[in-house]
Parts: structure tokens; sequence; C-alpha cells
């Protein structure tokens, strides 16, 4: 079944308003432990105004898991395209990275990991990769075209680096695990980024 199958028209504004709050509660207990019955005392609305909404639970957490992740694409992409200087603008995508909530971080592992199960979500998250790395990419190529970069590799493995770096700062985040200093991490990272993109000060 495709996103849009899973997408239903009942319910209107108020069911977009318990799908934000589908949203909260799956970021909280996560996939496997979300049931119609929490989102039911979450929302105050009835186990079967939300079957009416979503059908079964399985379309109701995915949809939300799209509404969750989407929703990060979708602000990176429009808030990096104000900053015109590439260096400010990678600086400012990762610090992004580095300081998402752990919430969303939560969503992410989530995500990913009901992925590994479900087609649809597996196709979605290259979709999803690829635009999480298209302005760290425009970024980059643009440094270059400007003449601001000096590039010593192609910029599809420098965003490589950066967002497996970043990536990894997923799971000790989540789990409440021994992890790097922020600012530390920054500085090498924004560092070695300099150094391989060549650029000028």
């Amino acid at each position: 079944m495709t996103n849009e199958g899973r997408r239903r028209r009942a319910g209107g504004e108020r069911r977009e308003e318990v799908l934000d709050i589908v949203v909260e509660v799956l970021a909280r207990r996560g996939y496997q432990q979300t049931r119609f019955k929490d989102v039911s005392e979450a929302s105050s609305v009835a186990v079967s105004t939300l079957q009416g909404y979503f059908g079964s639970r399985e379309d109701m957490l995915i949809e939300a898991l799209h509404r969750a992740t989407e929703r990060e694409v979708a602000t990176m992409e429009r808030e990096s395209r104000d900053i015109d200087d590439p260096w400010q603008r990678l600086v400012w995508l990762i610090d992004r990275g580095i300081s998402t909530p752990v919430p969303v971080w939560r969503m992410l592992m989530e995500f990913w990991t009901a992925a590994a199960h479900d087609a649809e979500l597996r196709r979605n998250s290259l979709d999803l990769q690829a635009r999480y790395r298209q302005p760290l990419t425009a970024a980059i190529e643009h440094g270059r075209d400007k003449g601001d970069f000096t590039l010593r590799h192609e910029p599809a493995a420098v965003v490589d680096v950066v967002v497996a770096a970043l990536d990894g700062l997923l799971y000790p985040r989540v789990l409440e695990q021994p992890r790097p200093d922020s600012d530390g991490f920054r500085h090498v990272l924004l560092d070695q980024l300099a150094s391989t993109l060549g650029v000028r000060s």
C-alpha cells in the first residue's frame, strides 16, 4: 500500500491535529509500544474514531513517521536557502544537525527501524535521504562555483562523511549513553570540513 493510500480524508483539521499527537506519542513510546489506546488517551479521541481516521494501527504509525521526518527535512530545505554565504550555510546545517532535539532523533531511529520491515518506508527513506543531503551538496557546489572553496574531493563524498558523522550522534543521544561533547565534536568536524573544502578566510 502506498503512503497516499494510507492517508484517509475523513476528519479534516481534527484529524491533522490528532496526527500531531500520534507523532508525540510515537516519539515517547516507540513504534512497537504505541497503540490506538495510547493515542486515544493522549488526544481524548475514541479508538473507533481513530480507526476511522487512519484504518489500521500500522497505517496510523507509518503516516506519523512520514509526517515527522518530512517536517524536519522541509525545515532544513527552507531555512538553509536563506543563507547566501556557502560556508555559513554549511555551518548552519551542521549546527542544526548537532542540536537536533532528542524527540526528532528518536523519530528518525523509529523510522529507520520500521523501514527495515516495511518496503514502502524503505523507498520513502531513500527519498528523504536524498533530500537531507541536497542542502549540504548545494552549499558545497555553491562555494565551489563562487571560488570560495577549492575542493579536494567530490561533493558527494564530502557529504557522505558529514552525514555519517551527524548520524553517529543519534544512538548514544537517544539511548542516553556517553556521547561526544557537542562543542568539541563541532569544532573538529568544521575544522576537517574547512580543510577538505579549501575554505578561503
